[in-house]
């Protein structure tokens, strides 16, 4: 009879409380690590480190239990890491960039680097303001981070037996590869770009599902405080999915989304709300301007191919740099690219034409000094003479320029 219970009580270890198929075990580690994943893109991310929306209380320290269950990170340090790598990004002072210590190294030993980070204290003292410094914060959540990743070893071990060590095991490594190794590496490295902002980030897929939206890393670093990450029609940002869901239940407040510009009917001139919208949302415009004079652009080097006055390399598409180009500043292009530069432009007075009026309109974005009605007189001179260059596709985007508004 002893034996029997005995054996009783070892089969209950083996199998745990909760006894599933094998695709059982599977759905419930899909669903704890993206649990972890939502609590790292709501809470951590887009609450704490950018201020982009406001929690209820309840909410928030349910993220903030979570994270401490299955992370072991503090809410200061992350925060703070956080904001010194937009506030110091692609340069030698941020944490985890690749563009400066190698994709290999951010990818595989991303929390190395977050570690290693968490030990300067000055990053803290300097970005940490403003997250939790309560009495659990200091006395348990701080103070005994790893506390929590023990306990949820134990929950996961009576809950599922062994299979909860193979889940405990993926739980903990979920954040360490997909967060710290995937984002900040494959996010700076890999992957399409929407706007063409002064680091290097990407959106490395979008439809972000995985890792909670967090794969919009474009969107993001254009539009660091926003509460949404997706920002074309096709993208897909789950955390924002959540967080309306949050907010239709009154549980979460959006404080800031990325402006969005609409085209309405064009205005005989350009006034004071033309100008506030064009300097607002200077990344979309540049963007749509290279949309826009994508079609005129390839044509003519089209036309400068069959005339044999551009030179044919295989390793080069004159077309799709020069879109490229016309998204972003000139002081942003690699020296190498210049000299490609001023040989197209040599050879067409239209692409000459496109490109300086480009860089023109990066003139109202970077002359702090100019009064409105200065930018504005400039903004009108420049659709004058975009509507008067002979170019069909400049006239039409001036058009549509004389019609932009916020949304």
């Amino acid at each position: 009879m002893i034996m029997y219970v005995e054996i009783v009580l070892y089969m209950e270890y083996l199998l745990g409380l909760v006894d599933l198929p094998w695709w059982g075990y599977i759905v419930v580690t899909l669903v704890l690590t993206h649990i972890t994943i939502a609590s790292v893109t709501i809470f951590l991310h887009r609450h704490q480190a950018h201020r982009a929306l406001d929690l209820n209380p309840v909410v928030s320290h349910f993220f903030r239990f979570w994270l401490w269950l299955t992370t072991g990170m503090i809410t200061k340090e992350w925060a703070a890491i956080h904001r010194k790598h937009h506030a110091k990004c692609e340069t030698e002072e941020d944490p985890h960039s690749p563009q400066i210590l190698g994709i290999k190294k951010v990818l595989w030993d991303g929390i190395d680097l977050y570690r290693k980070a968490c030990l300067d204290k000055t990053i803290t003292e300097k970005f940490g303001h403003g997250t939790p410094d309560d009495w659990i914060e200091r006395n348990l959540y701080g103070k005994y981070n790893t506390a929590g990743i023990v306990l949820m070893g134990g929950i996961d071990l009576a809950l599922f037996g062994v299979h909860g060590i193979t889940i405990w095991a993926i739980q903990m490594l979920w954040i360490p590869l997909l967060a710290a190794g995937v984002i900040n590496g494959l996010g700076h490295y890999w992957g399409y770009r929407n706007f063409e902002n002064e680091d290097a980030s990407t959106n490395i897929f979008p439809i972000g599902i995985l890792i909670g939206g967090e794969e919009l890393h474009n969107n993001h670093h254009t539009f660091g405080t926003s509460a949404k990450l997706s920002y074309k029609w096709w993208e897909f940002d789950i955390g924002w999915m959540y967080i309306r869901i949050l907010e239709i239940c009154g549980l979460a407040k959006v404080r800031r989304v990325a402006p969005v510009v609409k085209v309405r009917e064009a205005k005989p001139v350009v006034d004071f709300d033309t100008l506030q919208t064009v300097i607002a949302n200077r990344y979309q415009i540049a963007s749509q301007y290279a949309r826009h004079l994508k079609e005129t652009v390839s044509a003519e080097i089209e036309q400068l191919r069959a005339s044999a006055k551009l030179p044919q390399a295989p390793d080069w598409n004159p077309s799709k740099q020069m879109r490229l180009w016309l998204k972003q500043e000139a002081k942003d292009i690699d020296p190498n690219d210049q000299i490609r530069l001023s040989m197209l432009l040599e050879q067409s007075k239209m692409l000459e034409t496109i490109y300086e009026m480009r860089q023109e309109l990066s003139q109202l974005w970077e002359r702090s000094s100019s009064t409105k009605e200065q930018l504005l007189k400039q903004l009108q001179d420049w659709c004058k003479r975009a509507e008067a260059s002979g170019i069909a596709s400049l006239q039409d985007f001036s058009r549509q320029l004389r019609g932009y508004a916020m949304a």
